[in-house]
């Protein structure tokens, strides 16, 4: 296994002292390990795309969700094959390490690249390509507009109180979904898509998604449900959070969505808005380092 990467380290990071020691200690320890800091919008991609052109195949995201799915998207848009992402995580929710088990403790999240990486799934959406979770819906207006100060001070607990004082504003979205052996239309509240398990700080929209099982699980809320309790359900961290019973559920390896008005579909941070979306999983499409025994593993 060739010992050479790129960590694209987010901007607001540059000063962690813990993931310089980790950089440096790699580096005695034979890696050739190369570092990047994003200074503003795009960086992420070019800068992969520029490590690829200089030969790269294993790229670090340092940073959250967010920083994950521009360097997937990067990754998968090269149309190279046998490239490897690992994830150094340092956002607010670090929804995909959460749920895969890879360590918060920079050092110990670098140690598992001596590890050999996992082949997973990649979801595409129209032209765009996600790792983790694609959310819409009311669920998607409130992470979306949930205040960084606000995240850093109570971490995923600022969804659940952005979401319950905009409740009144709540209005249910209209959709068509259709897939192998699946249709369901109507009005809806949130709408989770996963190739892995949580998004938004926890919310563990698809509790039971594999990230190597040429699936996505969807996950959707229909509008007559509780309202009161579906918001508290939808923002709730941890466990299932009482979620159980109130979502229609399915597994598919391809989905269409149809909405009568354009509709904001949030990738990983990265918001698409049509009226029509073509969901595709891509099986074991790109390597993804991860602990021996992650949950997110078939």
């Amino acid at each position: 296994m060739e010992r050479k990467a790129l960590l694209i380290l987010h901007g607001k990071q540059a000063a962690n002292q813990a993931v310089r020691k980790a950089v440096m200690q790699k580096r005695k320890d034979g890696w050739d390990l190369a570092v990047r800091v994003t200074w503003e919008g795009g960086d992420a991609e070019r800068y992969t795309q520029e490590a690829l052109e200089r030969g790269y195949r294993t790229i670090i995201a340092g940073g959250g969700d967010g920083s994950v799915r521009d360097i997937t998207q990067a990754l998968m848009a090269s149309g190279k094959e046998d490239l490897t992402l690992a994830v150094i995580p340092l956002g607010t929710a670090n929804d995909l390490a959460s749920a895969a088990g890879i360590p918060e403790d920079p050092a110990e999240a670098l140690a598992l690249l001596d590890r050999p990486p996992t082949a997973v799934d990649v979801i595409q959406v129209n032209d765009s390509y996600f790792l983790n979770m694609a959310t819409g819906g009311f669920g998607t207006e409130v992470t979306t507009q949930t205040s960084e100060d606000l995240k850093e001070l109570l971490g995923g607990a600022a969804y659940l109180l952005t979401g319950l004082t905009r409740f009144a504003e709540v209005r249910p979205a209209e959709g068509e979904f259709e897939g192998p052996d699946f249709h369901w239309q109507g009005e809806f509240l949130a709408l989770g898509i996963g190739n892995s398990r949580q998004a938004g700080g926890g919310q563990r929209l698809c509790p039971e998604a594999l990230i190597d099982d040429g699936l996505m699980d969807v996950a959707i809320l229909p509008s007559e449900v509780d309202l009161l309790a579906s918001v508290r359900g939808l923002f709730r961290s941890g466990d299932n959070g009482g979620k159980e019973g109130l979502f229609e559920r399915a597994r598919l390896d391809r989905l269409t969505i149809r909405t009568p008005e354009p509709m904001h579909l949030n990738l990983d941070g990265e918001p698409l808005e049509d009226t029509e979306f073509e969901l595709k999983v891509l099986p074991r499409a790109l390597q993804l380092v991860l602990p021996k025994d992650s949950d997110l593993l078939s």
